[in-house]
């Protein structure tokens, strides 16, 4: 069964290539869903896909990229949104 999760993650998670690398995962998966730098410094994402699917992107969003310090991945399940691609977003801020 299909689900999303949002998750915001903590850490040294900007300018070390973690939206880029987590696009990847996210493709090499087949999951569905954004991932966007925050204004505090972190990273949000919302995933939709399989729950082994997203159990296994979660799993790589805790460790991150080699140059990545994740400190914590904050976790809520929320609606459906039926992504169709995984994409990098750019906020407005």
């Amino acid at each position: 069964m299909k689900k999303l999760l949002q998750l915001r993650i903590h850490g040294r998670v900007q300018r070390v290539s973690y939206r880029a690398n987590a696009r990847n995962k996210a493709l090499q998966l087949g999951v569905q869903g954004f991932v966007q730098n925050m204004p505090d410094g972190s990273v949000c994402a919302e995933v939709e896909g399989t729950t082994d699917l997203l159990d296994q992107f979660v799993a790589w969003c805790r460790q991150g990229p080699s140059l990545a310090r994740v400190d914590r991945v904050e976790i809520q399940e929320a609606p459906l949104q039926d992504y169709t691609t995984f994409e990098i977003r750019y906020p407005t801020y």
